[in-house]
C-alpha cells in the first residue's frame, strides 16, 4: 500500500508540473476606454472600478456608470490588444471569432490592432456606434488580434447607465462573447459584457438605429489622440 501510495504521490505531482509548465502566457499589449469620446490608455487612471488587469494579464472584470442630468446620449467602449504566448510563437498566429449576438445598444469588433490593415482602432476612436460587427481575423487568415465592445445608451434625466466588461479564460454561458485565440497554444480569452439602465422612468437601452437617429440631429464630436507606435 505504501508503494502504491507512493506511485500516486509521484503521479499527481507530474500532472500538477505538466499543468503548470503549459499554462498559456497571456499579456495586455495595449488598451484604450472611449469614455462618451474622452480617451484613456495606459498611463491614465481611466473611471469605474473593477478588477481588470490593465498593466498584466488584461484579465477581469471593468465597470462604468454615469447618470444623465438631461436628455443625453452617452456610451462606453474598450478596446484590447492581447498577447497568448508571444515569445513561443509569435503574436500573429492568432484568429478571432464570435459567438452569438448582440444585445439592444452592444457594438463589437474583433480586428488587426491598426498596425498593418486593422481600423478598429480608428473606430474605437470615433464613438461607439463606430464598431463595425465584423470580425477581420478569421481562422482563414490569422494575424494580430485585438478586440472591442461598446455600450451605447440613450438616458433621459435622472437614468443611470451602467456598463461592464468582462475578459476570462472561461467562455460564457450566454450572450454576444468574441474569443481570441492561440491555436499553438490550445488558449484562448473570451471578451462579453453586460449593460443595464436605472431609475428616471425613460427610454431602456436603444437599438443602434435609433441611436444613429439620434445622433444625426445632435450631432457627435469624435476625439482624436496620437497613437505612440510600438
Amino acid at each position: 500500500m505504501r508503494k502504491v501510495a507512493v506511485v500516486f504521490s509521484a503521479f499527481l505531482l507530474i500532472c500538477l508540473v505538466t499543468s503548470a509548465a503549459s499554462a498559456a502566457t497571456i499579456s495586455l499589449f495595449e488598451w484604450t476606454l472611449n469614455v462618451n469620446g474622452t480617451i484613456y490608455t495606459p498611463g491614465d487612471t481611466p473611471p469605474g472600478s473593477g478588477t481588470l488587469d490593465l498593466a498584466g494579464t488584461g484579465l477581469g472584470t471593468w465597470t462604468v456608470s454615469h447618470t444623465a442630468v438631461g436628455l443625453e446620449l452617452y456610451f462606453v467602449t474598450l478596446f484590447v490588444d492581447h498577447e497568448i504566448d508571444e515569445a513561443l510563437n509569435t503574436f500573429f498566429n492568432e484568429f478571432g471569432s464570435v459567438a452569438g449576438a448582440p444585445a439592444a445598444g452592444q457594438r463589437w469588433e474583433i480586428d488587426e490592432p491598426g498596425y498593418v490593415f486593422g481600423d478598429i482602432y480608428d473606430n474605437v476612436l470615433a464613438g461607439g456606434q463606430a464598431l463595425d460587427d465584423l470580425n477581420g481575423v478569421p481562422s482563414a487568415k490569422p494575424d494580430d488580434v485585438s478586440m472591442a465592445m461598446s455600450w451605447n445608451f440613450l438616458l433621459a434625466a435622472g437614468e443611470t447607465a451602467t456598463a461592464k466588461f468582462l475578459l476570462s479564460e472561461t467562455a460564457p454561458t450566454g450572450g454576444l462573447y468574441l474569443q481570441h485565440t492561440d491555436p499553438d497554444s490550445d488558449a484562448n480569452i473570451y471578451f462579453s459584457g453586460s449593460a443595464s439602465i436605472q431609475g428616471g422612468g425613460g427610454p431602456t437601452i436603444p437599438e443602434p438605429g435609433t441611436i444613429a437617429l439620434v445622433l444625426s440631429g445632435l450631432g457627435l464630436v469624435a476625439a482624436s489622440r496620437f497613437r505612440k507606435s510600438a
